[in-house]
Order: structure tokens, then C-alpha cells, then sequence
């Protein structure tokens, strides 16, 4: 669970905006919209094997 505690003399688009980052740091903005729709077994065997290769070609290229 995210929470920030708003500091004095902070304005609340700043609290907020420090909020969305953290959230997006904690990875729970990438779980809701992966969860956002049923993904099929083959999509998502797909989706992984994209991954690997991305991550193999980012080690190859070091």
C-alpha cells in the first residue's frame, strides 16, 4: 500500500504528483492495467518470450 503524508505548506498537486510516482515506482499502475483485461495463455507465453529476447539483446549489446 502507497501512501504519502502531505508535508507543511505543500500544495495538494504536489502531494499528488508525489503520490503517482511512488505508485508508479511500486509497479502498481503496470499490475492495473495488465489486470485491466483477461489476457489468453497464448498472448500472454507471447508477451513473455518478447521479453527474453529484448533482455537478451540488451545483454548482447554490452
Amino acid at each position: 500500500m502507497t501512501n504519502v503524508v502531505v508535508r507543511e505548506d505543500e500544495t495538494f498537486e504536489k502531494a499528488l504528483r508525489r503520490f503517482n510516482k511512488s505508485c508508479e515506482k511500486s509497479g502498481i499502475m503496470a499490475d492495473i492495467k495488465k489486470h485491466q483485461h483477461f489476457e489468453k495463455p497464448s498472448e500472454r507465453r507471447k508477451r513473455k518470450q518478447a521479453q527474453a529476447r529484448r533482455k537478451n539483446r540488451r545483454r548482447w549489446e554490452q
